[in-house]
């Protein structure tokens, strides 16, 4: 018996990249105003690749992607000269523009009919707020890397959501667009898996979600089926 469904966020629930492309360019807007020497030295995706550098050297944060960020301007600022530089103001206009999304159409109807019937719950490696999206009044337990200390597909999460909510690996079903976090570490961790494939992209290999989805709307199907097969 299906009694919880987690979700993972980030091209899940809706489309990211172009939302974190504004974001850092918002941010490089911000930084011109009041360190114009970063921007002058950093292109917006140059300071994002800083995140990199730095989860190189500190691997132990690799999971924080906002420890992460707050970390790589903090270096941005030391290498364009700047002994002061005000990091949380400088996150807070990436994170509210970060957390501007437009869920897809079928999210909210979607699981506002799922969520009477089963315990719904997020899952995400990223830094998403869902009280600024406005979608946190759909979920029971919303977790995160940041929270847990580890990431998908690494298993502490979803044991970690198993322990919270009570249920066992069996009685819950992941669903998310990565083939690697969401269907790997599900399936790893003894959930039912569902992939979210909203773009067509061929299967990476490895073993296969137990379904796959084109929008959320056709979750609803799926798991019909499944409870009438017991």
């Amino acid at each position: 018996m299906i009694k919880a469904i987690t979700f993972d966020l980030d091209d899940t629930l809706w489309e990211i990249w172009p939302v974190v492309e504004r974001a850092e360019d918002l941010l490089h807007d911000w930084l011109a105003a009041r360190y114009p020497r970063i921007p002058a030295r950093f292109t917006p995706l140059e300071l994002r690749e800083l995140s990199d550098e730095v989860s190189a050297a500190r691997p132990e944060l690799a999971h924080d992607r906002t420890l992460l960020r707050k970390e790589a301007l903090g270096l941005a600022a030391r290498r364009a000269g700047y002994a002061e530089f005000d990091v949380e103001g400088a996150f807070a206009v990436y994170f509210i523009a970060r957390n501007a999304v437009e869920p897809f159409a079928e999210v909210r109807p979607t699981l506002e009919r799922l969520g009477q019937r089963y315990t719904l719950a997020s899952l995400s490696n990223g830094n998403a707020d869902l009280r600024l999206i406005g979608l946190d009044d759909l979920f029971s337990l919303s977790l995160n890397a940041i929270e847990v200390g580890a990431a998908k597909p690494e298993p502490l999460m979803f044991q970690e959501i198993c322990r919270l909510l009570r249920v066992s690996p069996d009685q819950i079903v992941h669903v998310g667009d990565d083939p690697e976090h969401d269907v790997q570490g599900g399936r790893n961790a003894g959930f039912r898996t569902v992939w979210v494939n909203r773009t067509g992209r061929d299967w990476p290999g490895g073993g296969r979600a137990d379904a796959e989805i084109s929008d959320l709307a056709e979750l609803e199907a799926v798991l019909a089926a499944w409870e009438q097969r017991g």
